[in-house]
């Protein structure tokens, strides 16, 4: 579906993003342009050319998010400048260090009983008219997400054809980095993700997507992020860092509680560390090395909770039929 832009630089912004996918970048994420083009709308109709002024105003507009996510929108700003003056307009580039030095995200661990609290949580949302699968798809997807350690974004993604229910095998296509990689399921995993299939093929016979919202669509992240922060604060889940839990906090969990098992087992984490990293789709090993800075401070809470199936995690309780 093509964006619609409705600024003075609508047909820019168009040629900005074709441009992009005919390099062979995907930007799939449109959120910065679209909300540029907003702004641009709405302050500066009458506006063509890319000033300083304008630059500034997105800085402001922006400038209460995060610094991780500034850095994204001001890199987008200063390519759509770059884009212009490439194209003989002119235009002006924002300057490095308008946004703040970005500062490594603390995540949320979630202890064993918030874990079970929450898919105890997600095991009783009912069913509604736009979403009338919810009570199969969202308990599965939780635990899925808990156990393999994939980004939920990856989750929604998946088609029918990428989950092998015979085999086992998921393939996530052209995730972060443009990266293909498979991963493999525990055997009560795959069991539950055979259920819920054979379930939601009596809503959906013919859908498209793994995890489908209805025959044709996946679930929204922005519906999911809203289900999960309704039930985080229902269950009064408290960060131990200023910020709030998040549903991708999950993946995070996966990732430290894997290395507590290792440690456990007596492994070497320096050994296991490329396994971690592959399954996981981590570019670089350091990425997977950020987790180990934060088993040390964890150890005696959380030394005892460390699985990757549902069995494991669950043995009394679990029931992946519901």
């Amino acid at each position: 579906m093509k964006t619609v832009f409705m600024s003075a630089f609508a047909e820019r912004l168009a040629g900005f993003l074709d441009q992009k996918r005919a390099l062979g970048y995907t930007y799939n994420n449109v959120s910065d342009p679209r909300m540029f083009d907003r702004m641009c709308a709405k302050r500066f109709p009458g506006e063509t050319s890319l000033t300083a002024d304008i630059c500034n105003a997105w800085a402001i507009w922006r400038g209460s998010e995060t610094a991780k996510t500034s850095a994204g929108w001001s890199a987008f700003i200063r390519e759509f400048a770059r884009y212009l003056l490439r194209n003989g307009e002119q235009a002006h580039v924002l300057p490095l260090g308008t946004t703040g030095k970005s500062q490594r995200y603390i995540p949320h661990i979630y202890s064993h009983s918030e874990l079970a609290e929450m898919w105890r949580a997600f095991d009783n949302i009912q069913p509604t008219k736009t979403y009338p699968a919810a009570h199969l798809a969202m308990p599965t997807l939780i635990r899925l997400l808990y156990c393999c350690g994939m980004r939920p974004g990856e989750a929604l993604k998946l088609s029918v054809d990428d989950v092998d229910l015979r085999s086992g095998k998921i393939f996530i296509a052209e995730s972060k980095g443009n990266r293909d990689r498979i991963i493999m399921l525990a055997d009560d995993v795959l069991e539950m993700c055979r259920d819920f299939n054979e379930q939601i093929q009596g809503f959906f016979p013919s859908r498209r997507f793994f995890f489908a919202k209805n025959a044709d669509d996946p679930y929204d992240y922005r519906w999911i992020g809203w289900v999960f922060r309704n039930i985080r604060d229902e269950l009064r889940i408290e960060s131990r860092s200023e910020n709030p839990p998040r549903l991708y906090d999950v993946r995070h969990t996966f990732a430290t509680h894997r290395l507590y098992q290792w440690m456990r087992d007596g492994k070497d984490l320096h050994a296991m560390m490329p396994y971690l990293s592959s399954y996981m789709g981590h570019s670089k090993l350091t990425e997977t090395f950020y987790y180990v800075h934060l088993v040390p401070g964890m150890l005696e809470e959380m030394s005892g909770f460390c699985y990757g199936s549902v069995a494991d995690l669950f043995p009394e309780a679990v029931d992946v039929d519901e």
